[in-house]
């Protein structure tokens, strides 16, 4: 896992790293933020080739769209790239190059979190989500969390509370 410098700032004032995970049950999301500079992110007055063209070199399957401003304004899926070529017909793929990527329509809504959204709400987003974007209080894109490292805090978490008990019960046996 990766640090970055929202992780480093979060555990210089909340807490140690423990097994891949901070132990406190009301961990924030900044430990497991994934900063802008770090993901593919298209800005909605992109070419739908642009967009294209981006996606593909970073081998995503679905990436955040923000405005000029910066704010989060949803998510573009390679399956909304494909009912547009289909609805266009022949030469579609030409057209792409003009098109902005705001004509193309989104079937999936990934909704974005707040900064200081807790962990544990992230969960029930991850279930329909591959990442949760991430938003400061103005609305301003900051990064995402994939569903990979939501499910890995969640699986350390369980590991160590399971751990913490067999010591537990091990030291309760000796006394």
């Amino acid at each position: 896992m990766s640090y970055n410098i929202y992780g480093g700032f979060f555990l210089k004032y909340y807490g140690e790293r423990r097994s891949g995970c901070r132990a406190a049950n009301n961990m924030n999301i900044l430990f497991l933020l994934k900063p802008k500079h770090e993901v593919a992110y298209l800005v909605n007055d992109c070419t739908v080739r642009q967009a294209l063209e981006k996606m593909r070199a970073s081998g995503y399957t679905a990436v955040p769209v923000i405005d000029k401003e910066g704010k989060y304004v949803g998510s573009v899926a390679e399956g909304d790239f494909l009912w547009l070529v289909l609805n266009c017909g022949e030469g579609a793929l030409k057209s792409t190059e003009h098109m902005p990527l705001r004509s193309v329509k989104t079937r999936v809504v990934n909704k974005a979190v707040s900064i200081s959204a807790k962990l544990e709400d992230l969960l029930l987003l991850t279930m329909n989500q591959n990442f949760v974007p991430v938003v400061d209080d103005r609305n301003i894109f900051i990064g995402i969390i994939t569903r990979k490292d939501v499910l890995q805090y969640f699986y350390d978490k369980t590991k160590d509370d399971k751990e913490k008990k067999d010591a537990d019960d091990i030291i309760s046996q000796g006394a």
